[in-house]
């Protein structure tokens, strides 16, 4: 196939592909919000609004309308020891702290943060509220009882939130925390130092982007508790932060200890209590022995310098490193009585020039014109090489440290903390969430925040509440098209990539499908023996042609005559066969031919 073809039909597809993918892509879009699944929310004819028909006009036909969800609140449905959706609108069940942290300057110490319940500033879905925290730079801290504490049983314990960063997130977080349940818990005095039980959700600072899931383990054996991590998650978690959407974080605990992580329903992280957070929850068995000490002639050297060596005789440490080159020649035409650079002749020395002050006045140098074609100006000195007889300072070779005993360890002893714990599950029970924060970022919007044992449960909130949001903002999400002239609009050199991507194509299409090299006629040649350049595979390819037009002439030919020969030997055979059936005739025929012969040669006399 042609090259010009291959490349044009190539560019077609790769056109076409392109455009089946922002066509899909929206399609897919719509079809969320239509059409989802039973692990989403199912938008009826009760939910979706739009008008059934349009009216005629004179006008140009504009855009359909963008399908409008209607918010419905949801409702707790099975087991559960929280729910909290913020519909009524107030912050009743909710406590606000009036405490101040300890250890800092006054004017910073009260949790003075405002809290507010409000819509979100951009919402798809009037009527849904949440609990918005308003301030930047300041302490917020705000909590509120479960309906019953969760004691770390036989049970699973499954954790959800929403979180929307309205105005993205510079530095600050938007975690939870499980405030453990003890005598002394006020929530009135909610601050940064109470004992909590699992501090789990987003925070970010600068582009460290991470999601928490922290919990306090008590030591067995001293009672004293200590924060462990959960491994950091292998998930890019940067949309999350940045896209202005409304995420689904939760957090499970299993009685097995295993535990995930998800977002949206879909899971970052996952892993073991005993194996996947930092510090372990359980201590080495054995320690490094704090009496024990490296004794003083330990020798840790794998390698020392051969005792036995002596420096050869003929090793000359003062010799140079470099030398003059005894072989170079000074170049022709080197101007010896040159200097390289001279004061220049144009220069004036200023008129405010003080000698008294400014000392004698020098013009400043330039290149000396003189040397521009001449190989060099002034002295002339041979050039440096290396010495080959150059070796340094001598040193002894290194040789194995025949005392080498390897890199002193203290021993291992039993260690006196040693416990092992086998159900880090089992955890301090708790009685209260809380948020705990400070932001330097306003408007973080919260909502549905949900406790409880059976995870279908809390699925079924989940796909109420946040599922909700989700077909809403993907009903007023923008097609493809729109999106990328927005971001345009946001930032201009993008143009340059769409150019690069849509418009080269189409003008490649263009140039291999629609144009081409017109065929001269071959009265434009110059008539020469020597094909010319242009026509030269052409000319080949005829010359081939011919050649083998000629060799398939030439075969049916040759089978032609075999052909012919093959009928004129049955015809001669024919012949005698009949000759031998007729004798009589071949008699006369004998007779004849005398007389014949003697005609013949009559005929022949004449003619002479």
């Amino acid at each position: 196939m042609d090259l010009k073809v291959r490349l044009c039909l190539l560019l077609i597809t790769l056109s076409w592909t392109v455009n089946l993918m922002s066509v899909s892509a929206q399609e897919e879009d719509e079809a969320d919000v239509m059409d989802m699944d039973d692990g989403e929310v199912d938008i009826g004819d009760d939910i979706l609004e739009g008008d059934a028909e349009t009216e005629a006009t004179d006008e140009a036909p504009t855009e359909p309308p963008i399908p409008k969800v209607t918010y419905k609140a949801p409702e707790p449905m099975g087991e559960h020891f929280f729910a909290e959706s913020f519909d009524k609108g107030t912050l009743e069940g909710w406590i606000t702290s009036k405490a101040k942290k300890d250890g800092i300057d006054e004017e910073i110490a009260k949790y003075d943060g405002e809290w507010e319940v409000e819509d979100m500033k951009d919402t798809k879905l009037p009527g849904d509220k949440g609990l918005v925290l308003k301030s930047r730079a300041k302490h917020h801290a705000i909590s509120a009882w479960l309906l019953r504490p969760f004691n770390f049983d036989t049970m699973p314990l499954i954790v959800q939130y929403e979180v929307n960063f309205q105005t993205g997130i510079d530095c600050g977080g938007a975690y939870i925390k499980l405030l453990s349940q003890t005598e002394d818990l006020n929530l009135d005095e909610f601050v940064d130092r109470t004992p909590y039980t699992i501090m789990f959700g987003p925070d970010k600072c600068g582009e460290d982007y991470k999601l928490h899931f922290i919990f306090r383990h008590k030591n067995p054996k001293t009672g004293e508790y200590e924060e462990k991590h959960a491994k950091k998650s292998d998930s890019d978690l940067r949309s999350y932060y940045t896209d202005k959407k409304t995420h689904l974080y939760t957090l499970v605990l299993n009685p097995d200890n295993t535990y995930e992580i998800l977002i949206d329903q879909t899971v970052v992280n996952s892993g073991s209590l005993l194996t996947d957070v930092t510090p372990a929850v359980n201590p080495a068995a054995e320690v490094e022995d704090p009496d024990d000490h490296k004794p003083e002639d330990w020798d840790e050297r794998p390698k020392i310098q051969d005792p036995d060596a002596v420096k050869p005789e003929d090793w000359d440490e003062d010799a140079p490193a470099k030398i003059a080159d005894e072989d170079a020649v000074k170049p022709e035409g080197w101007l010896d009585d040159e200097a390289e650079y001279i004061g220049d002749p144009d220069a004036v020395k200023p008129e405010d020039w003080d000698e008294d002050m400014d000392g004698e006045w020098e013009a400043p140098q330039v290149p000396n014109p003189a040397c521009e074609a001449a190989p060099g100006c002034g002295k002339w000195e041979k050039p440096t090489i290396d010495n080959p007889s150059y070796k340094g300072k001598w040193k002894p070779p290194m040789i194995d440290n025949p005392n080498y005993q390897g890199v002193w360890k203290p021993r291992k002893v039993a260690n006196p903390d040693y416990f092992e714990d086998l159900h880090p599950f089992r955890m301090t029970t708790f009685s209260a969430v809380g948020l705990e924060l400070w932001s330097m970022s306003s408007d973080i919007f919260f909502d549905n925040f949900f406790v409880t044992s059976d995870r279908n449960t809390a699925e079924r909130w989940a796909n109420d509440g946040w599922g909700l949001k989700k077909a809403a903002e993907g009903a007023a999400d923008p097609g493809l098209v729109k999106q990328m002239m927005t971001a345009a609009e946001e930032r201009p050199w993008l143009w340059v990539v769409y150019v690069l991507t849509v418009a080269l194509p189409v003008v490649l299409i263009i140039v291999f499908c629609c144009t081409g090299k017109k065929k001269p006629a071959a009265a434009d040649y110059k008539k020469t023996d020597e094909p010319q350049p242009d026509v030269k595979e052409e000319a080949e390819a005829e010359a081939a042609a011919e050649a083998e037009a000629e060799v398939e002439e030439d075969e049916e030919e040759a089978e032609a005559e075999e052909e012919e020969d093959v009928k004129q030997e049955e015809q001669t055979a024919d012949k005698k066969s009949d000759l031998e059936d007729s004798p009589a005739e071949e008699g006369a025929n004998d007779e004849d031919s005398p007389d014949g012969e003697e005609e013949d040669a009559d005929k022949s006399g004449e003619s002479s």
